[in-house]
């Protein structure tokens, strides 16, 4: 293809853009373009599947029956999410083995966030809370980016992140009505 091809196709997908369409897999896009969305959908994705790691430690230890199927629910939602963003990449054109490949060699990153420790219930309330509560501030705005399959995907992933951080603060929540020992926890889960 001539750098003028390339020129043409370019300003068409410009124009596209700022017209708000969305741009499918099988459209022509700018390389960098494709690149940049592999990386932060799979830096997403890997988030979502590390993210619920330390969730499903919990779900065994959670302090009651209603509180073990809520997470097991959420576990099951963020493995979910981290699904639809893996396929949402491989419409660029890698491959998901790349992906998980990328991920464990330490090419790919995913939010740091998880490797902090969750020792304690409170834990997993603040978790829900606070960093669910913030993912859904960043994540919104993506429900309207230019790649379709990215946008498409992250209304759903949006709507049940709004269930997880409700979960999380009910669960501080119950832990500032309780005991002064929950109390502390709470205090402590939230620095």
């Amino acid at each position: 293809m001539s750098n003028e091809q390339i020129k043409n196709l370019e300003e068409i997908f410009e124009a596209r853009i700022a017209r708000d369409e969305k741009i499918e897999p099988k459209d022509w896009m700018p390389e960098k373009y494709r690149k940049t969305h592999i990386r932060q959908i799979s830096q997403h994705a890997h988030s979502e599947i590390v993210g619920m790691l330390p969730e499903g430690n919990w779900i065994s230890r959670a302090p009651s029956l209603r509180r073990k199927a809520a997470l097991l629910a959420k576990v099951q939602d963020e493995a979910g999410h981290g699904l639809y963003l893996y396929s949402a990449c491989e419409t660029l054109g890698i491959s998901r083995e790349e992906l998980y490949q990328q991920l464990h060699s330490g090419k790919a990153k995913y939010s740091s966030i998880f490797n902090y420790p969750t020792l304690t219930w409170a834990d997993m309330g603040a978790v829900g809370w606070l960093v669910d509560g913030a993912a859904i501030i960043n994540q919104v705005p993506l429900c309207n980016t230019s790649f379709g399959p990215y946008a498409r995907a992250m209304v759903r992933v949006c709507k049940e992140e709004s269930f997880h951080q409700r979960q999380g603060f009910e669960i501080m929540l119950k832990l500032c009505k309780g005991s002064k020992e929950q109390k502390d926890m709470a205090q402590d889960a939230s620095k």
